[in-house]
């Protein structure tokens, strides 16, 4: 019996290309996914919201060894497109993005979701749902000798959670759009997977009401006892891109201890 001889880990990635959006600050999710793809050899492009987040996310580039630092607000346009045009004319090549985006306006996250107006609604979709849908249709020809993409999404989407209301009808469209996109580029050697990690502290939560009580909940009732850590989402997300995990497409991947399986 031959046993298989496998790449040293810390560069299992060495010479992939890879796309992290979403860095914030030091608790971000993305933050966590890139620094687990660094470890492991990958060369990364980052992008930041804004000149204030770019205080934030341009220390975090530099500790990456990131040659590309780009702004990208995906409701301004021209600037996912300028992105990527950059990553081809650098790069030529794409192997992995990191989708970890998401938004709903106040007024539209804090209500019902039948008074939900419509302005409301579509701020939410485009930023949460369809801007995922155009990265991969703008990565699909970078991704040359095959990829994969991901995008976060949450519990919410499948079950009623209290105070999640409109994005939890966002989330099931990304869900149900990762489905489709691996189908449409599975031919390709491209998978595709939506990451579902427990309840996290970011910055991005914290405009849920009762967070915290989510939090406690989740502590006390998930199987391991213990909340996921954006480093556990990372690792698990880094693993996904390696040719082990090739025949693995078109799932809501769950990081949460084991709490979506608890009534």
């Amino acid at each position: 019996m031959t046993i298989p001889v496998y790449p040293e880990t810390r560069v299992a990635l060495k010479g992939r290309k890879g796309l992290i959006v979403g860095i914030a600050n030091e608790q971000s999710i993305a933050w966590g996914c890139a620094k687990a793809f660094r470890a492991l050899g990958a060369d990364l492009a980052v992008t930041y919201l804004n000149d204030k987040s770019k205080t934030y996310v341009e220390p975090l580039a530099r500790e990456l060894e990131s040659t590309i630092l780009m702004p990208l607000d995906v409701g301004i346009p021209g600037q996912t497109e300028a992105v990527f045009e950059r990553i081809e004319k650098e790069w030529g090549q794409l192997d992995f993005l990191v989708h970890s985006i998401a938004f709903s306006p106040k007024e539209a996250l804090h209500g019902r979701v039948i008074d939900v107006k419509r302005d409301g609604f579509l701020a939410t979709m485009d930023v949460s749902c369809w801007s995922f849908i155009r990265m991969a249709h703008l990565a699909e020809p970078l991704m040359k000798n095959g990829g994969t993409l991901f995008t976060m999404t949450y519990y919410g989407s499948q079950m009623v959670v209290e105070n999640y209301n409109i994005m939890g009808v966002a989330k099931a469209a990304l869900e149900s759009a990762v489905r489709y996109i691996a189908a449409e580029v599975g031919p390709k050697g491209i998978r595709v997977h939506a990451i579902s990690p427990g309840p996290l502290a970011t910055r991005a939560a914290s405009g849920i009401p009762e967070f915290d009580e989510l939090l406690a909940k989740a502590q006390a009732k998930a199987p391991a006892r213990c909340l996921v850590s954006i480093d556990d989402v990372g690792k698990a997300v880094a693993f996904l891109a390696l040719d082990g995990a090739k025949l693995m497409t078109g799932d809501t991947l769950y990081i949460d201890g084991g709490y979506h399986i608890i009534d």
